[in-house]
């Protein structure tokens, strides 16, 4: 598994704890307009919670170009490297 599965598979995760619910596929171009109760505030939900996850903290740079998952896992890979 790359680095960049482990992550889509950890985001997944979160993803299903923070929507409740599973019916969504997570890949590197999914967007907010792809799963159901993703809206903003889910969104900031969800940042929290890879930030705690990945012990880390996004600027706002960062979450200014966050339009897909795939991005979202770079700006993680980026923050461990």
């Amino acid at each position: 598994m790359t680095n960049d599965e482990k992550i889509l598979t950890e985001l997944k995760e979160i993803f299903i704890e923070t929507l409740g619910h599973d019916n969504f596929e997570l890949d590197g171009n999914t967007t907010a307009n792809d799963v159901d109760g993703w809206d903003s505030v889910t969104h900031m939900m969800l940042i929290n919670e890879v930030e705690k996850k990945y012990d880390m903290k996004f600027s706002l740079m960062d979450l200014m170009s966050l339009e897909r998952v795939a991005d979202l896992v770079k700006a993680i890979e980026n923050r461990q490297a």
